[in-house]
């Protein structure tokens, strides 16, 4: 955000600095341009007098002794001519044969106004031909042409030009440093609001802003802080009740587990069905209680990443697919479930314990549930990982409840299971910035990917 806060800002100093800059660069210009054309037509005029003098009277030395100290002086050449074009000075070279000059002294003698000269910039160069007539009223007695230089009008534009820009750029650095000045005092509360909002987000401990920034946004910080209180408060509380139930009711289970189990041998025939249920129920109720602590430490686990970042770690896929495949055969064969893996190289961007613990939920879940007769496959590419089976699969709208909390299907009532495994395997996924998404296999069957990022790829980007 800062960016592009900074973007907008820097765009409209520099918009706003041109607007001034460059129409003062042309008005300083333009003014040197009318200061040289001044000076030089008040030559040419005084020139245009004398020549008018020197016709009348016929006496040109006078004319000429003056233009040739002008000449020296300023070494600008000029020449003068009679109405007939008749050469009377001619000075530095300059001659009435030049085309130019006699294009202009047409022009002149016509008593008419010669062509406007360009405005001098730093680069200019090349000298300007300036004329006036002489003679008084209608009357054209002849006319003088000044080969005026530029290059001291230029210099001086240069100089002018040299303060304006800089001038300029002292009022941008000091918008830009105002610019940085406002943007830090604007968005650095907000960065850590935002960073406040993310640990909350994941639910651990709050991280109070401290109030700065302008009123408004210090007002919102407070309500921030108030609400983060209350809110972490829930959270913990909640948590605390989840871990503190699981933790309080083992003692008791394992005390109740060791009575039945010491009951069985000393029961009738006729309470053995009983007995039976009541194992059962409280092999799962352990089982829930267990499932309940597993979530419970992988949502933890889930916001610390999600605010802490996935860090750098990182596993080989095929090893742990591999390995945890050699430990589920033994099952799967008591199961009649052909269990294989198909391993290719690639790496991921989490640990060996968090991709074997999602690997037991998905394997544990297809063995269960595929039925006896069916194969199981485990495939890996890179950093995505696949565990494809032919059993029965799932329908639409089962595909869509999967990962929800204690969802379990219809069909697998009377299996055991908490329902809590797919959402335990998701938080451990989403932690790590990766994807679980389940889809049903051609021409039947369930197929359960999960997408992790690969070392070094951008928080948050799956491969």
């Amino acid at each position: 955000m800062r960016t592009r806060v900074l973007t907008v800002l820097l765009a409209f100093v520099v918009l706003a600095t041109a607007s001034f800059t460059f129409p003062l660069l042309a008005v300083t210009a333009t003014e040197r341009t009318q200061q040289l054309l001044l000076a030089r037509g008040s030559d040419l005029e005084r020139f245009a007098v004398l020549t008018d003098q020197a016709v009348t009277t016929g006496e040109p030395g006078t004319l000429a002794a003056e233009i040739r100290r002008y000449t020296e002086l300023y070494g600008e050449p000029v020449v003068v001519v009679t109405a007939r074009r008749v050469p009377m000075v001619e000075t530095g070279g300059m001659s009435v044969s030049d085309p130019a000059v006699a294009s202009l002294v047409d022009v002149v003698l016509r008593n008419q106004p010669g062509p406007a000269a360009g405005v001098v910039r730093p680069w200019s160069s090349a000298p300007v031909l300036l004329a006036r007539p002489a003679g008084t009223g209608t009357r054209v007695s002849g006319a003088v042409v000044m080969r005026a230089s530029v290059r001291a009008a230029a210099a001086d534009v240069a100089r002018t030009w040299m303060l304006v820009l800089t001038g300029a750029a002292l009022v941008a650095l000091a918008c830009v440093a105002l610019a940085l000045v406002a943007t830090r005092w604007l968005l650095g509360p907000m960065r850590r609001l935002d960073r406040a909002v993310g640990r909350l987000t994941a639910g651990l401990p709050p991280e109070h802003p401290a109030l700065a920034g302008p009123p408004e946004l210090r007002k919102l910080i407070a309500g921030f802080n108030r609400m983060s209180d209350t809110v972490t408060s829930a959270l913990d509380q909640q948590r605390r009740l989840l871990a503190d139930t699981s933790h309080q009711m083992r003692n008791p289970m394992t005390a109740l587990r060791l009575r039945i189990d010491a009951l069985g041998p000393h029961l009738p025939a006729a309470a053995q069905r009983a007995y039976s249920g009541a194992v059962g129920e409280l092999d799962r109720i352990e089982h829930l209680l267990d499932d309940l602590l597993t979530l419970a430490s992988a949502e933890h686990r889930a916001g610390e990443l999600a605010v802490g970042g996935p860090g750098e770690v990182s596993c080989a896929v095929a090893a742990v697919a591999a390995a945890q495949v050699h430990l589920w055969e033994p099952v799967a064969g008591r199961a009649g479930v052909e269990l294989g893996c198909a391993a290719g190289p690639g790496r991921a961007a989490c640990t060996e314990a968090e991709l074997a613990q999602i690997l037991d939920v998905l394997l544990d879940n297809a063995i269960k549930y595929t039925g006896p007769g069916t194969r199981v496959r485990v495939r890996t590419r890179g950093p995505v990982l696949e565990v494809r089976d032919d059993g029965p699969g799932l329908s639409g709208a089962e595909l869509a409840r999967a990962q929800d909390r204690f969802w379990r299907s219809e069909r697998h009532r009377g299996l055991p299971g908490t329902g809590l495994g797919l959402a335990i395997a998701e938080r451990l996924v989403a932690g790590r910035g990766g994807r679980l998404e389940l889809e049903a296999a051609a021409p039947h069957g369930l197929v359960v990917r999960v997408t992790l990022p690969s070392p070094g790829a951008p928080e948050g980007t799956p491969a």
